[in-house]
């Protein structure tokens, strides 16, 4: 028997019936579930071009919110700024296993915790896939240490 706390959801399940390129803008940013793991930095190895995640998170993230500072500016103020987008989505390798978009995109369903399922974004920190209380922002770490910060790939927990 699952013994999570049962959360309200919404009535309006449009991530169910529509693809992402259908979405409205509305739609498209309630996707985001806030955990802030796509705005870790992360490193690519030149040789094999596997990318490594760190516990450093990009100088825009609010580490308690684990939104960003300057959303709608991030693209201007951060040279490696991604703005997601459904082809952006495809292409994207390095989006985190729990990603609402990169599940939609492979037909795959929306967590327990994400926020559109759960009716709050409490339950992204109660799973322990939000970044809070986990990173530090790059505005504390020189990027020579960077190498030292690399942390496993967050896991798929669904």
């Amino acid at each position: 028997m699952d013994a999570r706390p049962k959360r309200n959801t919404p009535h309006s399940a449009f991530w169910r019936t529509k693809s992402l390129d259908e979405l409205d803008p509305q739609e498209w940013e309630s996707l985001c579930d806030g955990c802030g793991q796509c705005c870790l930095v992360k490193l690519e190895d030149e040789d094999s071009d596997e990318v490594h995640y760190t516990d450093v998170s990009c100088k825009l993230l609010d580490l308690g919110s684990c939104r960003c500072t300057d959303y709608d500016n991030r693209d201007v103020l951060v040279d490696d700024c991604v703005r997601l987008t459904p082809q952006a989505i495809r292409d994207i390798a390095w989006l985190p296993p729990t990603c609402a978009y990169r599940l939609l995109e492979q037909g795959r369903p929306l967590p327990w915790w994400h926020p559109l399922v759960s009716g709050t974004g409490e339950t992204v920190i109660e799973a322990g896939i939000s970044v809070r209380g986990k990173a530090t922002s790059e505005r504390d770490v020189p990027e020579s240490e960077l190498r030292a910060r690399i942390i496993r790939r967050p896991p798929d927990r669904r």
